[in-house]
C-alpha cells in the first residue's frame, strides 16, 4: 500500500483530477481599503462539495476574501466566479451563496422555526412549503423539540444550529462560514466540528470557513489555504500543511515545532546532513527534485511528537558525537492528561519542545524538572524549510 502523509478523512480529491472544472475561482484578486491591501493578487481553485478553509492571523485577509465571496465586497481588481459566471456586481441576495457570521445575528423576538423560516419567506415560499423545509432543518440539526423556543432560551452550541439550519434552509450551492464555532467552549466547538464536517459530507454542499483556529481547520477542511498579509502561502490538505510545510512560517504557525539553522552538506543521494547552529548535526532524507549546495543556510524543521526523549543515551549510539540527537536539561513539563510536553534546554541555551504521550497510569523512572536526557528522531521525522 502506499504511503500518504497522516490519515485520509475521505477518498474525495477532486484537486488531484486535472479534468476537474473549478467549482469556485479567483483570478489575481486584489482588494484596497485605501492604501491598505488587504487582498493582493490571489488565485485559488475550490472544487464542488469540498470542505475548504481559509486559515491565518487577524488582518491576513481572510475574512475579506469571504465577504467578496458573499458580496459585501467588490475586488479592486481581479475576477471571482462561481461554475464559471462572474461574481462581480451580482448583489448578496443573487448570489447562490449564504453566509453564517461569527454572531449567529438571530433575531432575539422570534422563535427557533421563525429564525429558520425567515429567509424563506422574504423569497415568498409558499407557507406549506415552508413548514416542510423548517421540520427539516430541524431534524438536521436536532433541535424538533426547541422550535417554539427564543434565542434566549438556548445554550451556544443551539443557538450555533440555529443560525446553520438559518443558512442551509435556502439551500445554497456555497455555505460561507466566518468563525462560526468561536463563541463556544473548548469542548463543545471540538464536538460541533465533527458534527459539521459530518452534515456537509451528508449534504454535499461546499462549505468554505474562515478561521485562525489551526485545529478546527485540520478537523474539518478537506484542504486548507494559510494566509499571511494578503497572500495565500500554501494550499493543500492538513495533512500535507502539517507534515510539509511549504516556509517557516507555515511550520511555525501550524501546531508546535522545533526549527534548526545550519549549513548543508550534501552526503549520499537524497540525504543531506546539516551542522546546526545549536551545535549537534542533523541527516535527513530530502524528498524533492533538488537538494541546497554545501554550504547553503538550510532550516529544518521537527515536530515534538516526533522527537523521542528518554534518560538514557538511545541504544545503539555510539559514544562519540552522533547525528539526530542531543543532550540537555528539563526545563519545564506541561502536564495534559493524554500528553506531557518536555521544554528541554541545551547547552547553547536554546530550548527544544518534545511530547510523550502518557499511555500508561503509572510510569517507571519518570522524567522530571532538572533532569538531564536525551532528545533523538528518525531522519525521516523532519522536513527541510524554504526560507
Amino acid at each position: 500500500m502506499a504511503k500518504t502523509l497522516g490519515p485520509v478523512r475521505r477518498s474525495f480529491q477532486p484537486w488531484n483530477d486535472p479534468s476537474e472544472p473549478a467549482y469556485i475561482e479567483l483570478r489575481d484578486v486584489t482588494k484596497r481599503f485605501g492604501d491598505f491591501t488587504a487582498v493582493d493578487r490571489q488565485s485559488l481553485v475550490i472544487y464542488e462539495r469540498e470542505f475548504f478553509a481559509l486559515l491565518g492571523p487577524s488582518g491576513c485577509g481572510k475574512t475579506t476574501l469571504l465577504r467578496m465571496l458573499a458580496g459585501f465586497e467588490e475586488p479592486s481588481e481581479g475576477e471571482m466566479l462561481l461554475q464559471g459566471r462572474p461574481l462581480t456586481g451580482v448583489p448578496p441576495h443573487k448570489r447562490p451563496v449564504n453566509m453564517m457570521f461569527q454572531s449567529y445575528a438571530l433575531f432575539p423576538h422570534m422563535s427557533v422555526a421563525d429564525n429558520i423560516a425567515f429567509g424563506l419567506k422574504q423569497e415568498g415560499m409558499a407557507k406549506a412549503d415552508i413548514a416542510q423545509r423548517v421540520a427539516q432543518m430541524l431534524r438536521l440539526v436536532k433541535l424538533e423539540p426547541f422550535a417554539g423556543r427564543k434565542p434566549a432560551q438556548l445554550s451556544g452550541g443551539q443557538q450555533q444550529r440555529v443560525a446553520l439550519a438559518r443558512a442551509l434552509a435556502k439551500r445554497p450551492k456555497v455555505l460561507l462560514l466566518d468563525e462560526p464555532l468561536g463563541a463556544l467552549d473548548k469542548k463543545l466547538r471540538e464536538e460541533t466540528q465533527f458534527e459539521l464536517a459530518d452534515l456537509q459530507e451528508s449534504l454535499g454542499l461546499t462549505f468554505v470557513i474562515v478561521t485562525h483556529d489551526q485545529e478546527e481547520a485540520m478537523t474539518m477542511a478537506d484542504r486548507i489555504a494559510v494566509m499571511d498579509h494578503g497572500r495565500i502561502i500554501q494550499v493543500a490538505t492538513p495533512a500535507e500543511i502539517y507534515e510539509a510545510p511549504a516556509t517557516r512560517y507555515i511550520a511555525d504557525f501550524v501546531g508546535d515545532v522545533n526549527i534548526f539553522e545550519g549549513q548543508a552538506e550534501r552526503l549520499e543521494e537524497g540525504k543531506l546532513r546539516i551542522a546546526t547552529t545549536a551545535g549537534f548535526a542533523v541527516e535527513t532524507v530530502v524528498n524533492g527534485p533538488s537538494l541546497p549546495a554545501n554550504g547553503d543556510t538550510v532550516w529544518f524543521a521537527v515536530r515534538p511528537e516526533k522527537m523521542v526523549i528518554s534518560h538514557d543515551r538511545p541504544a545503539g549510539a555510539s559514544s562519540g558525537p552522533a547525528p539526530n540527537m542531543v543532550e540537555g536539561e528539563v526545563w519545564d513539563i506541561g502536564y495534559l492528561g493524554d500528553v506531557s510536553i518536555y521544554n528541554v534546554k541545551l547547552a547553547c541555551g536554546d530550548i527544544v519542545r518534545a511530547t510523550r504521550l502518557n499511555a500508561a497510569r503509572e510510569v517507571e523512572r519518570p522524567i522530571t524538572w532538572d533532569d538531564r536526557v536525551w532528545l533523538s528522531w528518525r531522519p525521516d521525522s523532519g522536513v527541510l524549510l524554504a526560507g
